[in-house]
């Protein structure tokens, strides 16, 4: 029962490390999934352009396209005035594309996985419940569990560990660097609706003013149905006493610009909560003979709450570092640590961007005022349009400069 690298947790980030592990750097590995695939995964749905570039390198990019996701061409926002602005997604980065997608968890993430399954260096066990990591030392050298198919307990040793459990994952609190910071922290709820009326291939933001600081959401799945809801810092959702559900559900029934819209829908599923740990604040996320990937390392964006393209993309870096890792022959901190230097250096200007953006974001009269210019200048929506799509033009959202010069645009 020995492999050169188990996986613990089948989602986007799991799969994506398990594929590239095996398939492109030839390596044994076990992937360890809790659940049952297809399962539902509490989630917006949205699948960003950074994403587009990991599915090619896995050489399934025509597979997802197949399973018929809704190709997202762009963003609308609205201000808490009622103010409505669409913008196109632009980008000249050869990492991002000028288009995303939204598909439904549970067809989504089983693509992936199954795609992992079937690469011949990789054994798969689902319902796996682990149980306790094992240590050899200070080294993670494997892991515990119990099979719940057989209800048999079994045991499983590796050179790597690769925590991809997600928020409240297992790996990260065995670990001690598990955890929510409530102000790097989102909690958020949704639900599917059919028949929600003049939707464009297009993911909604909605600055509701009753919900500020928080936003209402929707993301189409197809031409009629949605997914649907609401999140906000946790921090903040605590301190105002805000019902999530109640609301999300009042926002649907008596928001003058949203209510119309859901005249004749019909909610389609139950409606589902889930945390998000927030990439202003990653944690630990390597150490002797493990490295966490995704929500598991807390990842995801704080301004737009999307965590599956930085799963792909902290995947495709660990495979990377963890075959080095190989190659040197050493599992110690010293070495695997290069993954989280280089995911930090990579990765901390954008979402520290992200950060600095969800803090303007709560901000009603800035939001009023910025969006109003945008809806009513060509030129400002150009402008946030490059803005969105790039990186290092985003910074530009929080120079003060910025607001300046609209003041004359």
């Amino acid at each position: 029962m020995n492999f050169d690298v188990i996986v613990i947790g089948g989602g986007p980030g799991g799969s994506t490390t398990a594929s590239l592990l095996a398939g492109t750097y030839d390596k044994k590995v076990l992937l360890l999934e809790k659940e049952q695939f297809p399962r539902d995964k509490p989630c917006g749905d949205a699948i960003s352009g950074k994403s587009m570039s990991v599915l090619a390198e896995l050489g399934i990019k025509t597979n997802v396209e197949n399973i018929n996701p809704l190709k997202t061409h762009g963003v609308i926002l609205s201000s808490p005035n009622g103010t409505v602005l669409d913008i196109p997604f632009k980008s000249k980065d050869p990492n991002r594309h000028s288009y995303g997608y939204v598909c439904k968890r549970f067809i989504y993430d089983n693509l992936l996985f199954q795609h992992a399954r079937s690469i011949k260096n990789i054994t798969t066990i689902e319902k796996f419940q682990a149980s306790s990591l094992i240590f050899d030392g200070m080294q993670v050298v494997g892991v515990k569990g119990k099979d719940l198919s057989s209800n048999k307990e079994q045991e499983f040793y590796a050179k790597v560990i690769v925590g991809a459990d997600g928020a409240n994952g297992f790996v990260a609190n065995k670990l001690g660097v598990g955890g929510l910071n409530e102000q790097h922290s989102v909690v958020a709820v949704r639900a599917y609706y059919d028949g929600v009326k003049d939707m464009k291939p297009a993911i909604e933001i909605h600055f509701v003013d009753s919900l500020i600081p928080g936003y209402f959401w929707i993301f189409p799945i197809s031409e009629t149905e949605a997914n649907v809801g609401v999140g906000m810092i946790t921090a903040d959702m605590k301190k105002r006493r805000v019902n999530l559900q109640k609301a999300m559900f009042d926002i649907i029934a008596n928001n003058a610009l949203i209510a119309p819209r859901f005249k004749n829908a019909k909610m389609s599923s139950e409606i589902k909560g889930w945390n998000l740990p927030l990439g202003s604040k990653i944690r630990k996320c390597a150490g002797n003979g493990y490295v966490l990937v995704g929500d598991s390392a807390s990842l995801i964006d704080p301004f737009s709450g999307e965590g599956i393209g930085n799963a792909m993309y902290s995947a495709r870096l660990a495979a990377r570092i963890i075959n080095k890792a190989f190659e040197a022959g050493d599992f110690s901190e010293s070495v695997l640590s290069e993954y989280e230097r280089t995911l930090r250096a990579e990765l901390s200007y954008e979402l520290d961007i992200s950060y600095k953006l969800q803090k303007l974001g709560q901000n009603k009269l800035l939001l009023n005022w910025v969006v109003g210019k945008a809806a009513r200048s060509d030129h400002v929506r150009e402008t946030l349009s490059g803005m969105l799509a790039n990186t290092t033009a985003k910074k530009g959202l929080v120079n003060p400069l910025f607001y300046l010069k609209l003041l004359f645009a």
